[in-house]
């Protein structure tokens, strides 16, 4: 009798998990199921390059460096490091006894291995310009230098050597990115693609991988190897793709999720008046853009894309589509970055009906207008807040001669699309900061960039971007070369910033450690469960 009520009410609890995904914790288990809102593209580190993958690797994997639950960096596997005087070689000591999952020992190899990765160009990692910083990093993935000629090597089991091109005053934040986390050379070597796969992939992290089942869920366990495993409280992380917002915010209220990291804007003054102190909303390090296909006629014409830039009125996106959730943008570095000011828009200061004006005269000496209108086609990836944006942007335009047509997939089909360069006129895409420094957001325009969308391809913003690299010890005159080159950007409009990010997140009271903070960033092995 015991038995069989103990099997009846693990299966009650068990069956509270929606989307058709059945998973049974057992009764002394803690589970963590956290919405997500979008699938993993591919969970190889060096592979990946949305907010959404980033969440899980973390919970997966473990860099030199990482973030707590204030997104404040801490030792990672590198347990110290030392930088020579110079700014140009970064010592660090990996950490004794650290194992991967499979109980194999992480060394300094194993990062000269992910490094070197990284920059091969078999590899074609969109993140691949990151490690542009460290000496021979773009030769060697641009095809000019061998692997083997990175500015990497293994000291010896636990000492691992980077040598920068210049000083990168950035460079340790930066390791907080999943692009430079190690990856096990065994097992890639032995399994190719399918390393990825649960019961493959061997990491080094807080948790490793279960169950993925695409579009249902993914399922992290505990890893008892971890360094920290002891303070880790969280079991089980169920992430579940929450595409549908509304959709999550009816798991959330009946239990079935304890957390998501987003809610649909126009649900926002219901969702206050419901969820109380458990909806937080608060300042990003973001920017919501509109990537515009610079080598494609007409989209070619600097012009053009000036004027459906100042057509749009922001101040109605951020209060009406997104209900005061996020703050009309001009630039594509928002604010909150200490030193630095944004290079905006020439038009930010202009009421909207001078913009519109302004608009209307640039399409018509172009040629078109209602009776000969601009055809434009907007892609999006799916979501109540993209598709609202898109559609009040149709809405504005309009007026102007410009005929919008809508196209939505998911996201991993979007975001597939431009990684791989395909044929758009316009597209909505996102930057979080992978780390509090301008040089975050003008990067991904640059001609190497797998995350330049765009295409956009201009010397005198390389040229600049070169100086600013070149300044690294040089804070002031640094800062005034990046600035210099988001001037060229904004101008140029290959990227159309809309909207400074706010997190919305949805915190059930049960959890305790999702602390706040601009990079909306929370690893689950600092967060527990009552």
């Amino acid at each position: 009798m015991l038995k069989n009520l103990l099997k009846a009410t693990v299966f009650a609890v068990s069956l509270s998990v929606a989307g058709g995904a059945f998973i049974a914790p057992s009764l002394a288990e803690t589970v963590y199921n956290r919405g997500n809102s979008a699938d993993p593209e591919s969970l190889d580190p060096h592979k990946t390059s949305t907010v959404y993958e980033a969440h899980i690797l973390r919970d997966l994997f473990e860099g030199l460096v990482m973030q707590d639950q204030n997104a404040e960096m801490i030792p990672g596997a590198a347990e110290s490091w030392t930088v020579s005087d110079d700014g140009t070689v970064y010592t660090f000591k990996l950490r004794s006894g650290a194992t991967w999952s499979d109980g194999s020992p992480v060394t300094a190899e194993d990062f000269v291995y992910a490094f070197r990765r990284l920059e091969d160009p078999a590899t074609g990692a969109e993140y691949a310009s990151m490690l542009y910083v460290v000496k021979n990093g773009e030769e060697v993935n641009t095809g000019k230098a061998k692997p083997e000629e990175l500015g990497v090597k293994a000291v010896d089991d636990l000492t691992f050597e980077v040598t920068l091109k210049s000083p990168t005053p950035y460079f340790l934040e930066m390791l907080t990115h999943q692009s430079t986390y190690p990856v096990n050379k065994a097992a890639i070597e032995k399994l190719g693609d399918d390393w990825i796969k649960p019961g493959n992939l061997v990491s080094n992290g807080a948790y490793t991988l279960a169950e993925f089942i695409p579009n249902d869920h993914i399922k992290l366990v505990k890893n008892p190897k971890f360094h920290d495993a002891a303070n880790v409280k969280i079991d089980v992380v169920n992430y579940f793709p929450t595409e549908d917002r509304s959709t999550a915010i009816k798991r959330f209220e009946a239990g079935e999720l304890d957390s998501n990291d987003d809610i649909p804007t126009e649900q926002m003054a219901d969702l206050k008046a419901k969820f109380g102190d458990q909806l937080r909303i608060g300042p990003y390090l973001g920017t919501y853009y509109y990537a515009i296909k610079t080598d494609k006629a007409p989209w070619d014409n600097v012009e053009l894309r000036n004027a459906i830039s100042m057509a749009i009125d922001r101040d109605f996106l951020a209060e009406k589509v997104w209900q005061n959730s996020m703050i009309p943008g001009y630039s594509m570095v928002p604010p909150g970055i200490e030193g630095y000011e944004s290079a905006m828009a020439s038009f930010a200061e202009k009421s909207q009906i001078d913009r519109e004006d302004e608009a209307k005269a640039i399409l018509e000496k172009l040629g078109y207008g209602p009776d000969k209108p601009l055809k434009m086609e907007i892609r999006y990836n799916t979501s109540e807040n993209h598709k609202n944006t898109a559609v009040a942007i149709q809405e504005q335009l309009k007026p102007l001669g410009v005929e919008v047509t809508l196209i939505n997939t998911d996201t991993k089909t979007h975001y597939g699309l431009l990684e791989q360069k395909g044929d758009f006129d316009v597209a909505r895409a996102g930057w979080i900061a992978d780390y509090k420094d301008p040089e975050s957001f003008l990067g991904i325009s640059r001609k190497a960039s797998g995350n330049n969308y765009a295409n956009y391809n201009s010397p005198k913003f390389e040229e600049l971007m070169d100086k600013a690299a070149a300044a690294g010890g040089k804070p002031e005159e640094r800062l005034k070369y990046l600035s210099q080159a988001e001037r060229v950007l904004v101008d140029d409009v290959p990227n159309l910033p809309l909207l400074y990010y706010s997190y919305k997140n949805l915190i059930s009271p049960k959890l305790t450690g999702f602390v706040p903070n601009v990079m909306d960033i929370h690893p689950s092995r600092f967060i527990s469960k009552e």
